[in-house]
């Protein structure tokens, strides 16, 4: 179990989270949902050690995909991993995994945004981490691509059992993916609830679950 406890966090006089509690099931896919400014992104960087707060969060080995790939643009494909990968087998067997292969000394202003994406799962995979944080991984694709990222993201999940925190304001992304979800607003979880299909989930397929996260979506 990962617990953060009494996590305080303000910027100027706005108060972001006061005394906040969460427990994270290790080994599981929790999603944050949430309106924009409710503090989703700013969990991910309190737990990553990214930005500064009071409380109790243990010190975890966090690897990051975020909604934008960050990678480094005068790195080829296998060593913007290899900067979190020394093991050249690995890094070579991952990017077959991930569909790149033939890409391995591409740049990245030679990818086009589902094969860099494909280049950050990876390197969020290969990186040795404790915590897996997803900040909005899928939002910037197009909807083909987005449906083979999350097919791409669970075949290799699956076989790796990490523990993945998800921000998104996307009701179709969370339903899709997560196996607890938690709605923040104003600093609190206001609802905290496990879907009780298997993940993954079919995208924009319309179902009980994704209605029920829109109206909470829309409804505060």
């Amino acid at each position: 179990m990962i617990r953060i406890e009494n996590l305080s966090k303000s910027y100027g006089e706005k108060i972001i989270y006061k005394n906040f509690d969460l427990d994270l099931e290790e080994g599981k896919i929790t999603c944050l949902i949430g309106s924009s400014g409710s503090g989703k992104t700013t969990l991910l960087n309190v737990i990553a050690n990214i930005t500064p707060y009071e409380g109790a969060v243990p010190t975890l080995k966090c690897s990051y995909i975020f909604q934008s790939p960050t990678l480094v643009p005068n790195l080829t494909v296998s060593e913007n991993l290899a900067l979190v990968c020394d093991d050249s087998k690995a890094v070579a067997e991952m990017i077959e995994r991930v569909g790149l292969a033939g890409k391995e000394n591409s740049f990245p202003i030679n990818l086009s945004g589902g094969e860099a994406q494909r280049v950050a799962i990876a390197r969020a995979f290969l990186y040795k981490s404790d915590i897996l944080l997803m900040d909005e991984p899928f939002t910037s694709l197009d909807l083909k691509t987005k449906k083979q990222m999350v097919e791409l993201f669970f075949e290799i999940w699956k076989n790796d059992g990490r523990t993945v925190l998800a921000v998104t304001h996307d009701p179709d992304e969370a339903a899709a993916i997560s196996q607890r979800i938690l709605h923040v607003d104003g600093g609190r979880i206001t609802e905290d609830f496990v879907p009780d299909s298997p993940v993954p989930r079919p995208l924009y397929k319309g179902n009980e679950l994704r209605d029920k996260l829109v109206q909470m979506l829309t409804n505060r």
